[in-house]
């Protein structure tokens, strides 16, 4: 009975004095950096719920099926992305290795051996110069004692770095879906410069054939004829350059995709719409709230990994104190096998084990003083995160009202310019004016048309822009 009363009460003693010592915690608590920002960044913040449903797929905002398909496929494919996801595992691991440590090892031990012990050492009497056997079949519990806090702070450095992979993760998505549409717009409008370049191809040859008939008939004169040429040939000169700016941008979309080799020696399929055909998001954030900024997922990325040096710091401070560890033992020992796990065989052991540094030259110090600059690096760079979301919003918004005018002075320019050649071409019928006039609106229809595909396909790249300055889009204020 005293035996047993004597395991339970350093049993009890060993649990309070876990409970005692545990509530220590080193290093600093982590305080949330506040941002300075004027007041006109700051304006009503939408619910989560709203937030989140205006976040999760703001690409479908330009309506075409073709580009949904296309991102859906690169955030299923995309291989960036894939080594992102690996690397959450990875840390998701990491974090559960650290739980983990929060409780007791439970481990078993047998082991079987024969000995012979020298009669110098042992009397013939105890078992000198006898061979034995010795069987043992035990468990073994030992648990330390979190004292200084050290494990709880590897916890919550390991809890950091697991949202950090997180959101580094969303940092790519949001990247990789920026490329995709940017890069698809850009396809789509290589591929309408490239159809109204052989359609006007096509309309110089049948004005050659009619001033080739001209010259024959004695209608015209040879000038005329080569003028007509040469405005064919200076047509025709531009298409290599499409067709290379076409070829580079079906691969730069067949990578992000993640689309398969075959597939991109293949040629990738890249057989959709018009970049006139698709519908710009009418909506736009009238402010930039700073809560709106700091979802951005390199600006939560950043803090998580500032909370994760923050912990360190307490975890380098921790080493510097002494580590205690409780083991327990509990087994059967014996000569025999028949013998084990009979009464007499019965072995038991309670103890605790502290140890720490003494002199150690300032290891552990310089340890503690490098986890404070890690820190202060860390911290140093989300601030440069939220300087750089701020920078980003800013201009991104500004770049789409620039965008806008230039979208709306090249449509004008076109529409004149357009009015211009059919004037033009009436007149050339009536006699009223040469070939070479009618020529020289007709290069300026042209390059107007080019003009108004690449500011059609900067305005939605703009717009492309402001999503991913603003973490993904944002939710329109009532």
């Amino acid at each position: 009975m005293n035996k047993h009363f004597s395991k339970l009460a350093l049993v009890s003693f060993g649990v309070a004095t876990t409970l005692f010592l545990s509530g220590c915690t080193m290093g600093p608590d982590y305080q949330s950096t506040e941002t300075e920002l004027s007041e006109e960044w700051i304006s009503s913040f939408p619910s989560e719920a709203e937030l989140t449903r205006e976040l999760q797929q703001w690409w479908q905002q330009y309506q075409d099926p073709n580009l949904n398909a296309l991102v859906e496929r690169a955030l299923t494919d995309n291989l960036s992305l894939q080594v992102q996801l690996a690397r959450i595992e990875q840390a998701r691991a990491e974090l559960g290795f650290e739980n983990a440590n929060r409780w007791p090892l439970l481990s078993a031990q047998a082991s079987a051996a024969r000995e012979q012990q020298p009669e110098t050492l042992m009397p013939t009497a105890l078992g000198g110069g006898t061979p034995r056997n010795q069987f043992s079949v035990a468990g073994v519990l030992s648990y330390e004692v979190d004292l200084w806090g050290r494990l709880a702070r590897q916890r919550e450095a390991a809890g950091a770095m697991l949202a950090e992979s997180m959101f580094g993760t969303e940092a790519v998505k949001l990247n990789l879906v920026a490329d995709v549409v940017t890069t698809y717009f850009n396809l789509l409008a290589i591929e309408q410069q490239y159809a109204a370049l052989n359609s006007n191809i096509a309309s110089l040859e049948q004005t050659l054939e009619l001033e080739q008939l001209r010259y024959n008939s004695g209608s015209t004169n040879v000038l005329n004829l080569r003028r007509a040429e040469a405005a064919v040939a200076a047509a025709k000169a531009n298409v290599p350059d499409l067709r290379e700016a076409r070829q580079l941008a079906r691969s730069a979309l067949a990578i992000l995709v993640g689309a398969t080799p075959e597939e991109l020696l293949q040629g990738f399929n890249t057989d959709h719409g018009k970049l006139t055909e698709l519908q710009l998001p009418q909506e736009l954030p009238a402010h930039t709230p700073s809560e709106l900024l700091q979802r951005r997922p390199d600006v939560r990325a950043a803090e998580a990994s500032l909370i994760a040096a923050n912990a360190r710091i307490g975890v380098a401070q921790a080493a510097r104190f002494p580590s205690l560890n409780l083991m327990a033992l509990g087994g059967s020992a014996a000569m025999t096998t028949g013998d084990l796990f009979s009464a007499a065989s019965e072995t038991w052991s309670v103890g605790a084990d502290l140890a720490g540094p003494l002199f150690d030259f300032g290891r552990l110090a310089r340890r503690v003083e490098s986890a404070k600059a890690q820190r202060e690096q860390a911290e140093i760079g989300y601030q440069q995160a939220i300087l750089a979301a701020v920078r980003d919003a800013s201009d991104a918004i500004a770049l789409l009202h620039i965008a806008e005018e230039r979208s709306v002075a090249v449509q004008a320019q076109y529409d004149a310019i357009a009015d211009t050649y059919r004037l033009a071409e009436m007149q050339y019928d009536l006699g009223a004016i040469g070939f070479y006039e009618l020529l020289a609106s007709q290069r300026e229809l042209i390059n107007a048309e080019l003009a108004l595909t690449t500011a059609k396909r900067d305005h939605f790249a703009a717009y492309t822009n402001v999503f991913k300055a603003f973490g993904g889009g944002w939710a329109a204020n009532e």
